[in-house]
C-alpha cells in the first residue's frame, strides 16, 4: 500500500553534465522515461542536457539512479543537479529542439572506434551501408573532430554540407532508433565519398571516385605494386 509520500507527484528539473552530447543520450532518456511511466521533457543546451521530468517520488529516484547505472557505452556524468518545479500534469515525453546559450560548458566525446552493430553492417552485402567506410551510429563514429559548435548538433558539424537521403533522415527522427540524432549519420546516396587523387608533376587528378571501381581496393593494388600513398580523413 502506497504511502502518502510515496504517492506525491513531483516535477523535477534535472541538468546532467559531462560526455553526453552526441552519444545517444537523450533517446536513452526517452526510452527511460517511457518505460517507468513518467512525463516531461529533455533537451541539449549549452551546458548539457536539461531534462524535465515529473512522477511520484519513487519512481523519479529510479529515474536518477538509472542516470549513472544505464547510460550509453560512450556517456559519461559527472554531475547530476536538481530542482524542484510546481507539477503542471503534462502528459506524455518528449525530445525538443536543442537551446543555445551564452555559458558553454557541454563536453563533446572523442571519435570512437566502429561499434559491433555497424560492424556487422559493414560487411552486409543485404544492408545499404555495405562497405562504406563512414558507417557510423550514436555508439560510435566521429564527434570531437567534426564540431564546430555546442550544442552538439549536425548544424553545428562538419557534416551539415551533406543533406540526408529519405532513409537516414527517417533513421535520424526516430527516437527508438540507435541512429537517433547521430551527427555523422549518412550513407553511400547522401554522405561523404572516398576518392583516390593523383598529384604526379604538381596536378591533381580524381583516379577513382565511383561504385563500380572502389578506390580503397585500387589504393591496395598501388601499394603493393611499390606507389606511395598519403591518406587524409578518418
Amino acid at each position: 500500500m502506497s504511502t502518502t509520500t510515496d504517492s506525491t507527484i513531483q516535477r523535477r528539473r534535472i541538468l546532467v553534465q559531462g560526455i553526453v552530447q552526441g552519444v545517444g543520450f537523450r533517446p536513452f532518456i526517452y526510452g527511460l522515461a517511457q518505460r517507468l511511466g513518467l512525463d516531461g521533457f529533455v533537451l541539449n543546451n549549452s551546458q548539457g542536457v536539461i531534462i524535465e521530468i515529473e512522477g511520484t517520488m519513487p519512481t523519479l529516484a529510479l529515474f536518477q539512479q538509472a542516470l549513472y547505472d544505464q547510460a550509453p557505452p560512450l556517456a559519461r556524468v559527472d554531475s547530476v543537479a536538481v530542482e524542484l518545479l510546481t507539477p503542471d500534469h503534462q502528459q506524455g515525453f518528449s525530445i525538443i529542439h536543442s537551446q543555445a546559450g551564452n555559458e558553454r560548458q557541454a563536453l563533446i566525446s572523442p571519435d570512437s572506434t566502429i561499434c559491433h552493430n555497424c560492424l556487422h553492417e559493414l560487411f552486409d552485402p543485404d544492408d545499404r551501408r555495405y562497405r562504406y567506410p563512414f558507417i557510423n551510429c550514436t555508439n560510435c563514429g566521429p564527434r570531437f573532430t567534426i564540431v564546430q559548435d555546442i550544442p552538439y548538433d549536425r548544424e553545428k558539424t562538419t557534416m551539415r554540407v551533406f543533406p540526408m537521403c529519405s532513409a537516414c533522415q527517417a533513421e535520424y527522427e526516430d527516437p527508438t532508433n540507435r541512429r537517433f540524432h547521430a551527427q555523422p549519420n549518412a550513407c553511400p546516396t547522401c554522405g561523404p565519398q572516398v576518392r583516390l587523387l593523383d598529384l604526379g608533376k604538381g596536378h591533381e587528378r580524381t583516379l577513382h571516385q565511383s561504385r563500380e571501381v572502389d578506390p580503397l581496393a585500387t589504393a591496395a593494388r598501388l601499394l603493393a605494386h611499390g606507389a606511395i600513398l598519403a591518406i587524409k580523413g578518418l
